[in-house]
């Protein structure tokens, strides 16, 4: 039987810095260990944060965005669930 622990990483907008506060992204990790802020980009560029999961085993099974409500088209989050094998 195969055992694994579970992950999320959160992918939120900012909404602090700027006119255009909805552009910058915070990045949470939210695992095992508890909480770990790993930095806010200026665009949305979550590819660097999986990367950086992925080279701790870590692997996205699943994803789910949410939407502003005032605006159908801009993104307002993203989670995606992480699961490792645990040896």
């Amino acid at each position: 039987m195969t055992r694994w622990q579970y992950a999320r990483l959160e992918y939120r907008s900012a909404g602090t810095l700027g006119a255009d506060r909805f552009m910058d992204w915070d990045a949470v990790f939210h695992g095992p260990d508890g909480v770990e802020r790993w930095g806010t980009d200026e665009r949305f560029d979550d590819l660097r944060h999986l990367n950086r999961a992925g080279e701790s085993g870590w692997q996205a099974y699943d994803r789910g965005a949410v939407f502003l409500h005032t605006e159908p088209y801009r993104l307002h989050a993203v989670t995606y669930s992480m699961r490792r094998r645990v040896a």
